[in-house]
């Protein structure tokens, strides 16, 4: 009975580490408004296929001053659909592999209950001292934001109020500390499940701005790499959109 037990152990023992030894890791650069979806995808891609993500977040335009420069990603999440076809004719990519993964909203939130009102009059009554924003260079969603306030006509106005973080991330940071007391953020940041996680929002009519197409691109480096196609296939499913969906994007 002994025998039989160590054989079973053993054998046990060799199927889990032949499992270990077939799973593999992906370096997935993702825009920063995609944060919280994508810690979501990536453990239950982790979930379904053995294989682990490695993500790191920040801004679209720094990603690609990265990646031009020899950063290890295999994948890309842009927040954007310009960088990445960028890449894509700087022949930094793998062919055919670019796609819309994500539509993005734009909102203007406030970490205070009631004070942003759901047409966004508070823009115009300007009872604020600093809007936040993301770097407009940088970052697609501060571009929508500044897009919005020039639709508007309170560019000018607003100029003198506005706060600028590196990415969305930090932007939303400055309003969630109470630095801001309003700013332009990725509604997936504040919005799960059809309703607001905290605070008042504007979520900002898409005809105020360009559509915020989100591309997902395979990276040269992640060519020889078959758990970035694995990824990139679950990025597409119906788990994956499920998730997606409910952080208030659009595919």
């Amino acid at each position: 009975m002994k025998q039989r037990v160590v054989r079973l152990g053993i054998g046990l023992y060799a199927a889990l580490s032949g499992t270990m030894a077939l799973a593999a890791d992906v370096q997935v650069a993702v825009a920063a408004n995609f944060t919280a979806p994508m810690k979501a995808i990536a453990a239950a891609f982790q979930e379904k296929t053995g294989d682990t993500v490695t993500a790191a977040y920040g801004a679209t335009g720094q990603f690609y001053a990265q990646i031009r420069n020899g950063a290890p990603f295999e994948v890309f999440l842009a927040a954007d659909d310009t960088t990445p076809a960028r890449l894509e004719q700087e022949k930094a990519t793998v062919p055919g592999t670019r796609f819309t993964y994500a539509t993005g909203a734009l909102a203007l939130w406030s970490a205070r209950d009631g004070y942003v009102d759901k047409d966004g009059m508070v823009l115009k009554q300007g009872h604020f001292a600093h809007l936040s924003i993301a770097n407009p260079k940088a970052a697609p969603y501060g571009l929508a934001a500044i897009q919005t306030l020039e639709k508007l006509g309170l560019m000018d106005a607003l100029r003198p109020r506005i706060v600028e973080g590196q990415n969305i991330s930090q932007a939303q940071q400055f309003v969630a500390s109470g630095n801001a007391e309003l700013g332009f953020v990725a509604l997936s940041q504040v919005y799960k499940d059809g309703k607001l996680t905290s605070g008042s929002a504007w979520i900002v009519p898409e005809s105020l701005h360009e559509p915020i197409r989100q591309d997902a691109v395979i990276l040269e480096k992640g060519r020889d790499n078959p758990a970035a196609r694995a990824f990139v296939d679950f990025l597409r499913g119906p788990e994956a959109e499920k998730i997606i969906l409910s952080f208030g994007y659009k595919r």
